[in-house]
């Protein structure tokens, strides 16, 4: 089969800011250093990181052990995730959280508080009977007490499942059922875009008639005070608390010992439990952190992603609370009460690093791509993006707006398996260009092959990225589903290669450019295209929010492209067939009249994830005028499958 074609064209380089690289924590000599000993000798490479980052209980003797795809990570080693979050940075005085509510109240939580905090609910799950090795559901907002939930469990060697609070009750319970939680902890309900949402209903409902057996109790963090029923399996945080300050020895966990099982968000279908274990999930982590995001001690860390997707996980709660970081969390919608809340919340707590989404920045650059000039953003000096790939006019929107020409971007590859970034730029010292993810960081061994597993060494020639080599974050498999792991992420090619699903290429400077989902790539007349490079052709048109292309069959070309778009507020007065000819008019200039579009629609939004993700697989079920299939339970706004339908 033919490579994947690139027609897209990007040549604007930006180098690193001088005074920035003179303060970076890596500098070249450092990472010539860390990749040559990473070629030379890999087990040391690795070795040395463990033993200066983590604090272990007891050393380990082995680095990688096992046979593909089912590795080991240092383990003999013990530790304990929990102790190397909090443990170690208490008496210093520092902040740990600043919580910003949708009503603009403001917490602040300091090491040695949530110290307390984590100690005091870690003796109160275990006074309910929970042990090591049990399941534990979180399905909460991203609040402070989601946080101390987290690592109760990791103190306690329980293994957490996080489901994002927004979830039907259906979504709650399946995940409940896959992997047998013996407890679920909630709360009586939280704010979102200015409505109550209450989550102790959406749990009774997903826990009625017995429909998950295993779920024994059902803790309630009182976060509203909105009346709730009370069942007899319910007991409330509060009153499940010691009445004196307790000190809880943090659990010894084998290196391999599960740490949690995140569902992904089922954009490629019926969810899957991804698992990840203890020590190597921690270590690239904290690496990943300091090299990508530059983090240090007096840093104010923005992350905008819910705890419930593994972004929460790895820069919200355990990667930078390893690195003793101030990490700021906001419980609240993006655009409530005003477009502007990103841009309000960056200025008055002094944010210097601001992790958000691609989806995310178009969403704001709709809503006005000159609000940000209200506010003072001159605490920031580090902008990065997370989720998809950015296309070129929303990077540079980003750039000149947000971080004012100054602030290094990080475009950031990586997935809920992989656990921490694996492909991004060092701040300082990469030179960047919008839309690529630039090169993979030191031990991580990335290719482009093709269908037979060959690499593809031609510039600008697309095929599948996989990664080559096993690393210490990797997914340990799905949860009771060995034969999917296996044939999701390894036996295309013989477990010889982890397998991302995702299409890439590489460009004359070995900037690595993601294509989009193998599934989403489109043969057109005997030319195979990525989508990603043709939506972001789409996007760059002046009058474009958002667009997500798709193939369906046609009787000439064998396969047609379909776009669908959403339009900038201020583009209200159009005629959609006039205005469909300029877009595809506007593709071929772009990228080449192969890739224009045969088919536009135009909505008033996409169906997404909630964590922001496109479900493509939906707008094919509507292109190709299939029924839609799979998991919809997901989506922010199902209504938009009908508009969608209707407009076809």
């Amino acid at each position: 089969m033919k490579n994947i074609e690139s027609k897209l064209i990007e040549s604007r380089q930006y180098k690193p800011d001088i005074e920035f690289s003179k303060k970076s924590n890596l500098n070249p000599s450092l990472l010539k250093k860390l990749n040559s000993l990473y070629k030379n000798n890999p087990d040391e490479f690795w070795s040395s990181l463990a033993k200066k980052e983590i604090q272990w209980i007891k050393g380990f003797k082995s680095i990688c052990t096992g046979d593909a795809p089912f590795y080991e990570w240092f383990k003999e080693g013990k530790l304990n995730i929990s102790e190397n979050c909090l443990d170690r940075h208490i008496n210093k005085n520092k902040k740990a959280i600043i919580h910003i509510a949708e009503n603009n109240q403001k917490k602040i939580i300091s090491y040695d508080e949530l110290y307390i905090l984590v100690n005091n609910f870690s003796y109160a799950l275990k006074q309910i009977g929970l042990k090591k090795g049990d399941r534990v559901v979180i399905y909460m907002p991203t609040i402070p007490e989601s946080i101390i939930a987290m690592q109760s469990c990791a103190r306690l060697g329980l293994i957490h499942s996080v489901v994002f609070a927004g979830f039907s009750s259906e979504s709650l319970k399946n995940r409940i059922n896959d992997c047998g939680a013996k407890v679920v902890i909630t709360v009586d309900s939280f704010m979102r875009n200015g409505k109550i949402i209450n989550s102790k209903a959406i749990v009774d409902e997903a826990l009625i008639n017995t429909s998950c057996p295993s779920i024994n109790k059902c803790l309630i963090y009182k976060n509203l005070g909105t009346e709730i029923n009370l069942n007899d399996r319910d007991l409330w945080w509060h009153e499940i608390l010691p009445s004196k300050r307790k000190i809880v020895k943090p659990e010894a966990m084998s290196s391999e010992d599960l740490l949690f099982i995140l569902y992904t968000s089922g954009s490629t279908g019926k969810p899957k439990g991804i698992i990840h274990s203890t020590a190597g999930y921690l270590l690239n982590c904290i690496i990943t952190n300091k090299w990508v995001f530059d983090l240090k001690d007096n840093d104010i860390f923005w992350c905008t992603a819910d705890i419930g997707w593994i972004t929460g996980h790895s820069y919200v709660v355990y990667g930078p609370l390893a690195t003793g970081a101030t990490i700021l969390i906001y419980d609240g919608a993006p655009t409530f009460p005003k477009p502007d809340r990103f841009w309000d919340i960056i200025e008055k707590n002094k944010v210097t690093i601001f992790y958000t989404a691609p989806t995310a920045i178009r969403t704001l650059m709709k809503l006005g791509e000159d609000l940000p000039e209200k506010y003072d953003l001159s605490s920031l000096r580090l902008l990065g993006t997370v989720g998809e790939p950015i296309n070129p006019k929303a990077w540079i929107w980003y750039q000149l707006k947000i971080g004012n020409n100054r602030c290094p971007i990080v475009d950031t590859w990586w997935q809920t398996e992989t656990g921490a970034n694996m492909i991004a730029p060092i701040p300082g010292i990469t030179h960047t260009t919008p839309g690529t993810c630039t090169q993979p960081l030191p031990g991580i061994e990335i290719g482009i092959v093709d269908e037979d597993g060959n690499d593809i060494n031609e510039v600008n020639q697309g095929g599948n990225l996989v990664i080559k080599k096993p690393w210490p974050s990797m997914l340990r498999g799905i949860w009771g589903d060995k034969k999917r792991y296996l044939d999701t992420y390894w036996k295309k090619y013989n477990n010889n290669f982890y397998i991302t699903g995702d299409t890439a290429r590489k460009d004359a400077y070995g900037n690595i450019w993601i294509m989009g989902r193998s599934d989403d790539v489109v043969n057109i007349s005997g030319h195979r295209l990525g989508t990603m490079e043709i939506e972001s052709a789409i996007v760059s048109h002046e009058y474009v929010a958002e667009a997500a292309v798709v193939s369906y069959k046609h009787e000439i070309k064998g396969e047609a492209i379909h776009a669908f778009v959403t339009l900038k507020n201020n583009f209200i007065n159009y005629n959609s067939v006039e205005f469909s000819g300029e877009l595809k008019a506007w593709v071929k200039k772009k990228i080449g009249s192969i890739a224009k579009p045969e088919r536009i629609s135009f909505s008033d939004s996409l169906p997404k994830t909630r964590s922001g993700k496109i479900m493509r697989r939906l707008l094919r079920n509507i292109a190709r005028g299939e029924d839609v299939t799979g998991d919809t339970s997901t989506l922010e706004n199902e209504s938009i499958l009908d508009q969608l339908k209707n407009i076809l």
